[in-house]
């Protein structure tokens, strides 16, 4: 009775409604997790230890410690480069298409004409890169097409990049920097077709932001730029992490490792070296995000 009594004295504060709703609505995903992901997780850690075998009497599990691990990481050339070329990808795209989010969601939340239109516009490639759409850019016209524009664009792409990455050597700036900043613009399509999520984030983040704010800065004489600095950023920091996380998770889920644990698995039936890969892959997967998150987390303002 006690403890009931002081469930519900909880359940009456403020912070105590906002666990109570918090679990509620987490709760689905929660259950989800449970019945239907989480015994299949621990089949695949299972497998991944073991040495999987067909019959006519059925499956055969054979314990075989670390050999699937090895041979991914040692044997299996392919999985080591197609990984390593993954990570180098999150590493380069991934702030650049959070840098780029904020930009366009800073411009989206000016008052011009069609300012829906340019919204729409942005986010458009979110719907093409879903469902049956991709499924046709993969394995139809649109993929020759594309093929096509990359061909026949490639030179002036390349011309444009190293005109760019002289002008910048010439006027003082690092080499590092120039070829990072010339590597965004050859990849510049990939950045503005991954965008879309994280600038509807960032614009629903701006929006609440109380003008109060801007008026105050404005009659203080603040700039654009200080504004911007000093309010906006600080502002929408917790959501710079969000987005951070979401397009590290979203850029794993595009890579190509994903195809070759899947043809591991099911084409060549090797679901023992299969499973090894794809916990080698989540452990890559968890080592960023803890990484990621250790230092953004710092810098995140929240306001009280």
């Amino acid at each position: 009775m006690k403890s009931l009594a002081k469930l519900s004295g909880t359940l009456r504060t403020y912070e105590g409604q906002k666990v109570f709703w918090g679990v509620l609505f987490v709760s689905p995903w929660l259950l989800g997790f449970i019945f239907f992901f989480f015994v299949p997780l621990l089949t695949s850690l299972q497998f991944s230890f073991s040495e999987i075998s067909a019959s006519s009497e059925g499956m055969t599990v054979s314990f075989v410690g670390m050999t699937n691990y090895i041979e991914a990481l040692t044997v299996n050339t392919s999985f080591n480069r197609i990984l390593i070329e993954s990570i180098m990808n999150i590493v380069i795209n991934v702030p650049l298409i959070v840098i780029f989010s904020l930009f366009l969601a800073v411009i989206l939340n000016q008052n011009f004409r069609g300012r829906s239109l340019a919204r729409s516009i942005f986010f458009l490639p979110v719907i093409l890169a879903s469902g049956v759409i991709l499924s046709l850019e993969a394995t139809s016209l649109v993929q020759d097409i594309n093929q096509q524009n990359a061909t026949s664009g490639g030179f002036s792409n390349m011309l444009s990049s190293f005109e760019l990455q002289r002008m910048m050597i010439n006027s003082g700036v690092n080499v590092t920097i120039v070829n990072y900043l010339t590597g965004a613009v050859d990849r510049i399509y990939e950045i503005v077709s991954q965008s879309g999520v994280q600038i509807l984030i960032f614009l629903a983040a701006i929006q609440t932001i109380p003008p109060q704010l801007y008026e105050a800065s404005k009659i203080e004489g603040a700039t654009g730029y200080e504004a911007f600095w000093k309010i906006t950023f600080p502002m929408v920091s917790p959501l710079i992490l969000v987005n951070l996380i979401y397009t590290i998770i979203d850029s794993f889920s595009r890579s190509p490792v994903t195809e070759l644990i899947m043809s591991t698995g099911f084409d060549n039936f090797n679901f023992g070296l299969s499973s090894a890969m794809a916990w080698l892959y989540f452990v890559s997967i968890m080592l960023i995000l803890a990484v990621s998150t250790y230092f953004i987390s710092k810098k995140v303002f929240y306001q009280d």
